[in-house]
């Protein structure tokens, strides 16, 4: 009887180990969907706005495969993200045309530090299919400037900084709710400036996005979620730059259960990636 009940004992426990779930995914009504039913709504826009956590592993491993998947369905893809910025744009095509290696890109480009752990593997998909990759970002120099000095700092730079940043005047909006929270979730410690250098940020990405648009085909943007999130920032210039975009977003979201979506977490983008918060963080 004893080895009855020790034996149910583990089996039970190998069964609650086995049904551990690292994530889910739900649409914009909070329902649960399937990876291939996200995949097949995506396949149909001009845009997808992937809103990442930059140290979840979770996140980096969905990118490639949706980014895997959605080219399978449609080839004629361009790539692109925040976490390049776009006087990098020449290293970056040495490397995708083969003309340079990862050593030399290192040297020439500013890459993040968990480049190699969580975005090289998106750029050598691309080099591998030769799909374009656009550096997306505003050099983070004149990001920082107009954070000390506000936007109207930039009229005085050179047309060739220029063309690395949105064509300026930028339209701003600070009772947008996202750079509203901004400000009070840093207690008005940064100023006004602050929301302000996330805009051109924002602006600068939907700039290149447009310019870069395929024809009859989609753009896929890697950013961090508050680029994207609440379909503001990437997402509202997008539709200043360009109309009839058909823009998809994905918000990713963090919770201690991820087999019910709390209301908190829930109508951020068209798709949430809900996450188990107990997953390790890369850094």
């Amino acid at each position: 009887m004893r080895i009855f009940v020790l034996t149910f004992i583990l089996l039970n426990f190998s069964l609650q180990a086995q049904n551990l779930q690292a994530y889910q995914l739900y649409n914009a009504d909070g329902e649960k969907v399937s990876f291939a039913e996200m995949t097949a709504s995506l396949a149909e826009a001009d845009i997808v706005l992937f809103g990442e956590l930059h140290n979840n592993p979770i996140c980096h491993w969905l990118q490639f495969e949706l980014t895997q998947s959605l080219h399978q369905q449609d080839s004629n893809m361009v790539l692109g993200a925040e976490m390049f910025e776009a006087d990098n744009q020449e290293p970056l095509n040495l490397y995708l045309q083969d003309s340079i290696d990862g050593k030399a890109l290192d040297s020439l480009a500013r890459l993040w530090n968990n480049y190699k752990t969580d975005y090289k593997g998106l750029v050598d998909f691309a080099k591998s299919h030769q799909l374009p990759f656009i550096a997306t970002n505003i050099p983070r120099t004149y990001a920082r400037q107009v954070f000390k000095q506000g936007l109207e700092s930039l009229d005085s730079l050179s047309d060739s900084v220029k063309n690395w940043i949105a064509p300026l005047p930028i339209d701003y909006d600070g009772e947008l709710p996202g750079y509203k929270a901004m400000l009070e979730m840093m207690g008005g410690h940064g100023g006004e400036n602050l929301p302000k250098a996330q805009a051109i940020k924002d602006a600068t990405m939907a700039h290149f996005i447009v310019l870069n648009l395929p024809e009859e085909g989609i753009f896929i943007h890697y950013n961090g979620d508050y680029h994207s999130k609440d379909f503001e920032g990437i997402s509202w210039y997008l539709n200043q730059y360009a109309e009839d975009l058909k823009i998809m977003t994905i918000s990713t979201q963090l919770q201690d259960n991820v087999n019910e979506l709390d209301s908190v977490n829930a109508g951020h983008a068209d798709f949430t990636l809900l996450i188990d918060g107990q997953v390790t963080t890369s850094y």
